[in-house]
């Protein structure tokens, strides 16, 4: 699970003059014009709607009152610290290309800003899930109880990482291998050596044999485990005092504490840069913050200052979906940020333990003489924060174990052909493929869901425990519908009927077959749906949970958005030809089915929709985008397209602006369900959008609200929310983000692309946002030609991570290859 918090506000390319009108409105069908420059076509606004009929050229120039809000790392949650665009990347975090974006990130919209001097203005950050008196808020949560699996796996991992090296204290020196490469790293960039002399390949770490691995502690049942407490009202108190002696807020106290621990207040008055740890302060509130508080100490140069900025532009990074950067970027980024001794702060930073230095043999780039004279290869040097250098390694052992082993049996040889000779096509090759393989990769659009489902249910009938684990509630209960639809699941059988949970509730205990002895999970084999949504601290915690035999299927669209947390999982395992890979031949259906598969193709075609199942919407600025929207989910698509507004989802690129969810939600419910908002801007009847922990929402709907909190009803399960965690957990609902919306599905879908989201579109956003519909799209267009070129031109933005390198299976000398297939 990702900790990330959200997004703050992209601004967007610029508004043009909001009267102009270029002419383009036209009263003619939108079929038979189509979208402007190969835009995509589809019928005018629903019969008495109240969009008037256009095609999709965007008519007229937009203007958006303020800059688009770009959605991230939080998408889901109702904070605001961080920054983050809409594809996961963030603007606080590395460019593109594995740089650190200068100016990146402005300081969160709800929390802490810069003001004049420097300093932290009064304000709470957005991100804090924990009440701010310290409390635990009474009974766990479901994402206390997971974040207390995660503590405990992660605390396993280290104690495995501490057996094979030694730990290198605080403050002390480097020595042996660590030296050595913290000696090579300033030796590559002070220019003295070049890296493929410097970096001989190394020996590679021996993989696990894996048909019989040896016994390994498990991750505890999260039962056992105990939820955090919230730091003592004495150090609460402490590190108040030291924030009114700097000038910050005194509010961020409870904050400040939980993040530096035991000794908070001593921590952050030797060293002010230390409140860089609060989620939304950012390194020039900080530096005022230290200047206040050291007087003539104080100095652009202090190591303190170095090491600080160092670690939060890895962070920055990592909310941007890097698990480690390139040194020289991260050097460049740290002179952009006045740090005038850019090296001796990294070097500082590292001899520190604060981060950990990674060489990577770059096999794409072809050696020169001097480097094949030497035996060496070119390598990249990467930095990166130690809890994803853990899990990323973490999760290659776990995968190479899952590769290398024999899978349970269940069922013969000729069990499992005569199950894949009852399928077709690529369902019968998947069943093939997990019968003798630990670790399968499916990949397929909606419709190919079909074929995990008829694999659980074979699965189940040759004596196999088999669990699926989708990323959200609405995914599982489509998924256990479409179980329930399948001819082979009514068929009389003793087998047990295939479960479904979700990835949070399998880990945390909350859902699925709970645990073995050794705190494995009870099950045989495991089906992960929506998996390019799975970061590397998630993916990596339950690939340890899976125990010995059993198989894993990694099951998912590789064109939508990929996870909000930090790495690229699912892509990498793809890109990386370790394990059996079945491509589903099953394309989704009807005239949305077309259109999104050119969308994943890069091509916004034009549709024929007979039945209204895409509808174009043209606007001229934000105000008549909101506008329309409102139209369209309370009148128009009820009246002529038969779906409630109950079931109508509005996707848009980001919580701020003039369209954004904010703004839209605003709208809506004063149009739906209007009501003073007692109870924290929430009225019984509401739709929202509730976040346990940062990166995950469920769609729900406010039931009431007493002295316990607010009530909630997400997916059938009851909800309650205390009063002092409804402005950080909450928002409401009738608009989502697309991240946010990732994972499920609705038989209606309104995507609002306002003028000033033209910045945050990508072709993983359209092909997300448009594929959450099941019956109709309407798209509320106002971008132009933004949005043909965001599909035809911008792919993802590219995350750098370690995992590719890590799966590489160890190199063998030439002269022992004998036979080898390239």
């Amino acid at each position: 699970m990702s900790t990330e918090p959200e997004t703050t506000e992209q601004t967007g390319p610029g508004t043009p003059d909001p009267g102009a009108d270029d002419g383009l409105r036209h009263d003619g069908p939108v079929g038979e014009s189509g979208a402007s420059g190969g835009g995509v076509s589809g019928n005018s606004a629903p019969e008495g709607g109240a969009a008037a009929e256009g095609d999709a050229s965007g008519a007229g120039t937009s203007a958006g009152s303020g800059a688009s809000e770009a959605e991230g790392a939080g998408e889901g949650g109702a904070s605001d610290g961080g920054a983050t665009s809409e594809d996961g990347a963030s603007e606080a975090g590395a460019a593109s290309g594995g740089g650190v974006a200068p100016d990146a990130g402005g300081a969160p919209e709800d929390s802490a800003s810069a003001g004049g001097s420097g300093s932290v203005e009064d304000g709470r950050s957005g991100a804090e899930a924990e009440p701010s008196d310290g409390s635990d808020g009474g009974k766990r949560s479901e994402a206390e109880a997971e974040l207390a699996a995660q503590r405990v796996e992660r605390e396993r991992i280290e104690q495995r990482r501490a057996e094979r090296k030694g730990p290198i204290e605080s403050g002390g020196k480097l020595s042996g291998t660590a030296a050595d490469l913290l000696a090579a790293v300033r030796a590559v960039e002070s220019g003295e050596k070049p890296s493929a002399i410097v970096f001989a390949e190394p020996g590679p770490a021996p993989r696990r044999p894996a048909p019989e691995p040896a016994p390994r502690p498990r991750t505890v049942a999260p039962e056992a485990a105990t939820a955090p407490a919230g730091p003592a009202p004495e150090t609460v108190q402490a590190v108040r005092r030291v924030l009114a002696r700097g000038g910050a807020p005194e509010a961020l106290a409870p904050q400040v504490a939980a993040a530096l621990g035991e000794g908070a207040e001593e921590r952050l008055h030797a060293d002010p840069w230390q409140l860089l740890h609060v989620t939304g302060v950012r390194p020039e509130q900080a530096d005022g913050f230290a200047r206040v508080l050291l007087g003539a100490e104080c100095g652009p140069d202090d190591e303190r200052r170095g090491r600080a900025f160092t670690v939060w532009l890895l962070e920055q990074a990592a909310l941007a979906g890097h698990t480690a950067l390139e040194a020289p970027a991260l050097t460049a980024a740290l002179a952009q940020r006045a740090v005038p001794d850019p090296e001796a702060a990294l070097n500082g930073t590292l001899a520190e333990g604060e981060a950990l230095v990674f060489q990577d043999a770059l096999e794409d780039t072809p050696a020169t003489e001097e480097a094949d004279e030497d035996d060496g290869r070119p390598v990249r040097v990467l930095v990166g924060l130690e809890r994803y250098a853990l899990a990323e390694e973490s999760l290659a052992d776990g995968l190479a174990r899952l590769i290398n082993s024999a899978p349970k049996e269940g069922g013969s040889a000729s069990d499992w052909e005569r199950a894949a000779a009852s399928a077709q096509g690529s369902a019968a090759e998947l069943l093939r493929a997990v019968a003798g393989h630990g670790l399968v990769l499916h990949t397929g659009g909606e419709a190919s869901r079909v074929e995990p489902a008829r694999l659980l249910v074979e699965a189940g009938r040759l004596g196999l425990r088999a669990w699926t684990a989708a990323h959200s509630p609405l995914g599982r209960d489509g998924f256990g519908q479409l179980l329930g639809r399948l001819p082979q699941a009514q068929e009389p059988s003793e087998a047990p009927e295939p479960a479904v949970a979700t990835v949070a509730g399998l880990l945390s205990g909350a859902e699925g077959p709970g645990r073995n002895e050794d705190g494995s999970l009870a099950l045989d084999l495991l089906v992960v749906l929506d998996a390019p949504q799975l970061d590397v601290e998630t993916a990596a915690l339950l690939v340890e949970s899976l125990p010995d035999g059993a198989r894993l299927v990694l099951a998912g669209d590789p064109a939508v958005l990929w996870s909000v947390g930090p790495g690229r999982v699912f892509a990498d395992l793809l890109a990386a030809r370790v394990c059996p890979q079945i491509a589903s031949r099953l394309p989704d259906p009807g005239p949305l089915g077309e259109l999104v598969s050119g969308v994943g193709a890069g091509e916004l075609n034009q549709v024929t929709a007979p039945g209204k199942e895409v509808v174009i919407v043209p606007v001229r600025d934000a105000g008549e985008a909101v506008h329309r929207t409102v139209q369209l989910v309370a009148d128009s698509v009820p009246r002529a397209i038969g779906v409630p507004a109950e079931q109508t989802v509005v996707i848009t690129p980001g919580h701020g602006g003039a369209a954004g969810t904010r703004s839209l939600n605003a709208a809506l419910k004063e149009r739906l369900n209007p009501g003073p908002g007692r109870f924290g801007g929430f009225d019984p009847g509401d739709r929202i959008a509730y976040s346990p922990a940062p990166g995950r929402t469920l769609p729900g709907q406010v039931v009431k609200a007493d002295a316990e909190g607010l009530h909630l009803s997400c997916s059938g399960a009851h909800v309650v929310v205390p009063k002092e965690r409804v402005e950080s957990q909450l928002r409401h609902g009738w608009a989502l983000t697309a991240h946010q919306a990732v994972g499920g599905r609705w038989p209606a879908v309104v995507v609002v692309l306002p003028g000033d989201a033209a910045k945050g579109l990508s072709r993983p956003w359209v092909y997300t946002a448009f594929s959450r519909a099941a019956r109709h799209l309407s798209v509320v267009h106002g971008v132009e030609q933004a949005l043909p070129r965001a599909v035809a031109e911008i792919p993802a933005r590219p995350r750098t991570t370690r995992l590719p390198a890590l799966l590489k299976p160890p190199a063998q000398d030439p002269g022992t290859q004998e036979g080898t297939a390239g």
